[in-house]
């Protein structure tokens, strides 16, 4: 395990008059709820908890176009039964899964669950942990009180060659995040200053002063505070979506809200425009003839002009693989275009373990 305790002592958390401590940069944070060296106990073993993860998509995956064919991120342990909490996309479409510990042992690793809703993952190692390494199980904390300014504690996990690294941020923002790529969550924490390592981000922890996991990294952002001027910085998802599904995606693979309409766009809202960026092919989108550039203007006749509300309302419909109707335009031509969706869990090559 990284000596953090003498890097948190001398870098990170500086006791100064009246029990303050000092965080990020200048930043200064409130008086700790729990003594100094108790919180760099908390926060060292949340490190401990952290290890890598090494993913082979299979050859033909459809995800290998945007995320690539090997991927490499983090995940924490959130159980001693081996249990890790990752980000989803690393695991999509998993050939090969190998999770590498902070002792420097690599293990075959199994998926568990992946869950559209959430963007969440869970692994298991093939192998038992060493129990040096499977103690180090961390808490799952509440997000609500959490408030801007708060210093946090991301950590990326290690690769075979590289130790990982430890980013003492900050708490920007938390609010609703909609992706491109038919992905919303109604609550999203935003950190700078970010991650920086190329892809250090995917699945990293987040960890408040106790040490306890508050979220799970997904993207770097480079508009964190959503005000002017741009601030870079890492969005993560909140462990709260977490806690009432867990039980379900151990079970079941994917929590039930995963099960809903996907039509294969990806795109963007810019001045009340929802406009098509790409479309994957073959997905029911590209059947139904929608291109890049064109611009969706209703579902089902209700206008939209945000991502959420483009979404929300396709999700609306009970089933699946329900029709849609989308009102689009097309270049000088507006168009009501069906679209059969379809199940996304059902067009992804799962790991035989889910």
């Amino acid at each position: 395990m990284r000596a953090i305790r003498h890097w948190l002592m001398g870098r990170i958390l500086v006791p100064v008059s009246a029990g303050l401590l000092i965080g990020v940069g200048a930043q200064a944070a409130t008086a700790p709820s729990m003594p100094a060296q108790r919180m760099m106990d908390a926060l060292a073993n949340a490190n401990a908890a952290v290890v890598g993860i090494r993913v082979k998509a299979t050859e033909d995956a459809r995800s290998a176009e945007t995320l690539g064919q090997r991927r490499r991120g983090s995940g924490v342990l959130i159980g001693q039964d081996g249990l890790v909490l990752t980000i989803g996309y690393l695991m999509l479409e998993a050939e090969q899964i190998e999770i590498v510990t902070q002792d420097n042992k690599t293990l075959p690793a199994r998926a568990v669950a992946y869950d559209l809703a959430t963007g969440f993952g869970l692994l298991r190692p093939l192998l038992p942990l060493p129990a040096a390494v499977a103690q180090h199980t961390v808490k799952l904390a509440s997000t609500q009180a959490l408030q801007p300014g708060e210093p946090l504690m991301a950590v990326t996990g290690p690769q075979p060659n590289d130790d990982g690294d430890i980013v003492m941020t900050r708490l920007v923002s938390k609010r609703a995040f909609s992706g491109t790529w038919e992905y919303h969550i109604d609550t999203a924490l935003f950190t700078s200053p970010p991650i920086t390592a190329p892809g250090g981000h995917s699945g990293a922890p987040l960890f408040n002063q106790q040490g306890e996991l508050i979220g799970i990294g997904s993207l770097f952002v480079s508009d964190a505070t959503g005000e002017s001027p741009r601030t870079p910085g890492n969005m993560f998802v909140p462990v709260d979506l977490l806690r009432p599904i867990l039980g379900e995606l151990q079970q079941s693979g994917m929590s039930h809200l995963s099960r809903r309409p996907w039509l294969g766009l990806t795109s963007s809202d810019q001045g009340g425009r929802i406009q098509v960026m790409r479309v994957s092919k073959d997905s029911p989108a590209d059947l139904a003839g929608l291109s890049s550039g064109d611009v969706v203007m209703a579902v089902d006749g209700a206008p939209v002009d945000t991502l959420e509300a483009f979404y929300k309302k396709i999700w609306d419909h009970s089933t699946p693989d329900a029709e849609i109707t989308l009102t689009v335009r097309q270049g000088e031509d507006v168009k009501s275009i069906v679209l059969k969706a379809e199940d996304r869990m059902l067009t992804l090559k799962k790991p035989s373990s889910i």
